[in-house]
């Protein structure tokens, strides 16, 4: 009978220690993702206007940017590598079309996304589908330094 209690307590304590492991690797993913970064592309169109920016908030998971006219704002969901944006808005300016069409593609590459990945301070936004590029930003050097 002691040994069911000792089994009972390690499969317990595995499994605990198996969620805070996930919590871990969840906060180190939102502090990974968190600060201000300049989209360099939207699938394959490069962008070369450092105005168009994308922004997360590791506390409150939010995400902003500015797509060269507009703003846009929202929330993000992270699960591991896991990446899903959520209840995202924009202002509503109506500016040059050319702009308008990156504009477009960057809310779509948001409304696509499905997991990214972060190397030498190239966030890569990946389609939940078939997880081809969609977006890509660089980290401001200013938050690069604090990593």
């Amino acid at each position: 009978m002691r040994s069911l209690y000792i089994t009972l307590a390690l499969t317990a304590f595995l499994f605990t220690g198996c969620d805070e492991t996930k919590k871990v690797i969840d906060v180190a993913g939102n502090v990974q993702l968190s600060g201000a970064y300049e989209i360099t592309s939207v699938g394959a169109a490069r962008v070369s206007n450092p105005n168009i920016t994308i922004n997360f908030g590791a506390l409150d998971k939010s995400v902003r940017g500015n797509g060269g006219c507009n703003s846009f704002f929202g929330n993000y969901t992270l699960d591991l590598y896991s990446l899903n944006f959520v209840d995202i808005a924009a202002t509503e300016n109506y500016c040059d079309e050319s702009i308008m069409t990156t504009e477009r593609a960057i809310m779509k590459a948001l409304n696509e996304t499905g997991s990214f990945t972060y190397e030498d301070s190239i966030l890569t936004l990946l389609s939940k589908t078939d997880r081809s590029v969609l977006l890509k930003a660089k980290k401001n050097k200013r938050d690069q330094q604090s990593e």
